[in-house]
């Protein structure tokens, strides 16, 4: 993160990027959506009496019938939407991951350069792909939560408490559930680059990693999820700042302020998660070498250097054992 800070800044292009031309293309439908919309001139007279009444059924008798078109806008614009995250998504993990792979395998005075594997971009594909779909069921899982909430306040007996305390409970369990599936697939596109695995294949790797290196992958997460903890904490208590000046500052530098800090907090998170990728990489590429009692070093007591097991006693070398009472 901080020797490599060009890692970070593509982190922060790509997704930025990506965020802005979503945003953008999101604005632009917006607005065609509402060039199709017929305004008749009795429905200019009613917007123009100021009148609450008026004006709320001139604006119904305008969007009336056209559902099916923002149906459709939406299904085009989500299709398309998901397929180029994707694809990009895809394309940038790829140079990210043989660029970090790159980092932790050079050395050229004492290293072999390893082998290249042949990995397919359409494994990362599948990976993402994956993604999006848990991220969408997430999103279906909320408003199901939302749903059984209603169910649970009939009219006879409203009871809020209970249909928040379903709601929030429900769509915890569902944010567990996506976070914890999207960490696994984020993990397995480490594997794709780094060992040629497959879809499935590095799916399963990344398991039999949690599994065998448990202490390393729960230590790592850990620490990075109490420093991006620690950043939400701080962004939190910092845009409560230009928010406490509403009453005396101009609402532009308050919402300036809102932003530069939302940013600001948003940079610092991509940082983490490319030093949180890169700490699984290293993991996974630099495995741990198993210390057995033959290899530890003996302390020498006449120079005080260290000696093998092997050569720490001499075959010829007299012992008390060896000598007998009489001298």
């Amino acid at each position: 993160m901080f020797s490599r800070p060009s890692f970070g800044l593509a982190e922060i292009a790509w997704r930025w990027s990506f965020g802005a031309a979503a945003g953008l293309l999101l604005m632009f439908s917006f607005v065609e959506y509402l060039d199709t919309l017929p305004v008749s001139n009795g429905d200019l007279l009613l917007l123009r009496t100021s009148q609450p009444t008026l004006i709320s059924r001139a604006v119904a008798h305008i969007f009336h019938g056209s559902a099916f078109r923002v149906m459709a806008t939406s299904v085009v614009l989500a299709l398309a939407l998901g397929a180029a995250w994707i694809a990009v998504a895809s394309l940038v993990r790829a140079a990210t991951l043989k660029a970090l792979l790159a980092y932790f395998r050079e050395d050229a005075s004492t290293s072999v350069p390893s082998p290249k594997k042949n990995w397919r971009l359409r494994s990362l594909f599948g990976l993402n792909f994956f993604r999006l779909s848990a991220a969408l069921a997430a999103v279906a899982g909320c408003m199901a939560a939302i749903l059984l909430g209603r169910f649970a306040a009939r009219a006879s007996d409203p009871a809020p408490g209970s249909a928040l305390l379903i709601t929030l409970t429900v769509t915890m369990l569902v944010w567990f559930a996506w976070s914890t599936l999207n960490w696994f697939l984020s993990l397995a596109s480490i594997f794709v680059v780094a060992d040629g695995q497959d879809t499935f294949g590095a799916i399963a790797a990344a398991v039999d990693l949690c599994r065998t290196r448990s202490g390393s992958v729960f230590a790592t997460g850990t620490c990075f999820g109490l420093a991006h903890l620690t950043a939400f904490v701080v962004a939190s208590s910092v845009i409560a700042v230009p928010v406490g000046f509403a009453a005396v500052l101009p609402l532009g530098a308050v919402l300036g302020g809102v932003l530069l800090v939302t940013l600001s907090y948003f940079a610092i998170t991509d940082f983490l998660y490319v030093g949180r990728l890169a700490a699984y990489v290293a993991i996974v590429d630099m495995p741990e070498l198993p210390v057995t009692p033959e290899a530890k070093p003996l302390l020498s007591p006449q120079a005080g250097t260290s000696l093998d097991a092997g050569s720490a006693v001499d075959a010829s070398e007299l012992i008390l054992s060896d000598v007998s009472p009489n001298g």
